[in-house]
């Protein structure tokens, strides 16, 4: 009988792993959902000021900007998205792979003597990263910016990442986040930043017509130098709305999983449960025959 108490207590303790990882699930979706749609939010505001940017820079007009600056490359800051919470699976690990990648392509592609800035965001990914730290590899955490950031936290942190850049503390600034597709598909990415390429706000596509008659008041500089600003900031908000989204996927997958694995153990257990209680009775009803005979 000992042995059915231990199972029976076995088969209770699964079926609450169960339930939590079935409520944690919902949890996840309901916020992968609002992901969602501050994603699709974010797609007419951030498209409007693409269109703007690609106009100015299709026009024959003169325009700079410091932000647009290429320069030689001996300092490069990377800014890496994690989670501040477990339970997601490979997440944090794969993103983690990724960057040791990237540094390894950066010190090919510049130097062996190329410094590297890394800018963790999220408690997981702060504590692997502050492990690489040495050897040409600086880590700095920003206080105030994490997965759960605002529009103003984010965009205090962008001024952080700009101000770097002006000054030339770095020569440029990349970010590594995880693009979300669906909720069974994320790939990781890497985008730079700064400085801003014609490519970046076009998408790699070029305007059908270059000589299209826009009238660009006060001038095409102002308002390039203008609107600049508004695109980083908006590639920097629809980046963390794009991890926040793939990490909730990536939990709602991991819960998932979980609670399979939950349901497939719970049925082994109930069956062996079941198998030992028959035995039991079968074993009471041959001794209670035998007695039977014996009189």
């Amino acid at each position: 009988m000992s042995t059915l108490r231990e199972l029976k207590g076995r088969i209770g303790s699964v079926a609450s792993t169960e339930k939590i990882t079935s409520a944690m699930k919902m949890i996840s979706s309901a916020k992968m959902h609002k992901a969602e749609q501050a994603l699709r939010r974010l797609v007419p505001f951030r498209s409007q000021i693409e269109g703007v940017m690609a106009h100015l820079m299709a026009a024959e007009a003169e325009y700079s900007s410091p932000l647009i600056e290429i320069r030689e490359v001996k300092s490069v800051a990377l800014v890496v998205f994690g989670t501040d919470d477990g339970l997601c699976g490979a997440y944090n690990i794969n993103i983690f792979k990724d960057v040791l990648k990237r540094i390894n392509e950066c010190r090919e592609k510049y130097g062996s003597g190329l410094r590297i800035v890394l800018y963790p965001v999220g408690k997981k990914m702060i504590k692997a990263i502050t492990k690489i730290a040495g050897a040409g590899i600086e880590v700095k955490v920003v206080d105030g910016i994490n997965t759960r950031s605002n529009l103003e936290e984010i965009g205090a942190f962008t001024e952080v990442l700009k101000t770097a850049f002006l000054s030339g503390d770095v020569d440029c600034v990349d970010i590594a986040y995880m693009h979300f597709h669906s909720v069974s598909r994320q790939r990781i990415q890497i985008d730079r930043l700064l400085p801003v390429s014609h490519e970046a706000i076009s998408g790699g596509k070029h305007t059908d017509n270059p000589n299209s008659p826009c009238i660009f008041e006060p001038d095409a500089n102002a308002i390039f130098n203008s609107v600049l600003p508004l695109y980083i900031a908006s590639t920097m908000q629809d980046i963390c709305t794009e991890n926040n989204a793939s990490e909730a996927a990536a939990r709602v997958m991991a819960m998932q999983s979980a609670n399979d694995n939950a349901q497939k153990l719970l049925g082994e257990l109930q069956l062996e449960y079941n198998k030992l209680r028959q035995q039991g009775i079968t074993t009471e009803l041959l001794d209670i025959l035998g007695g039977q005979v014996e009189r």
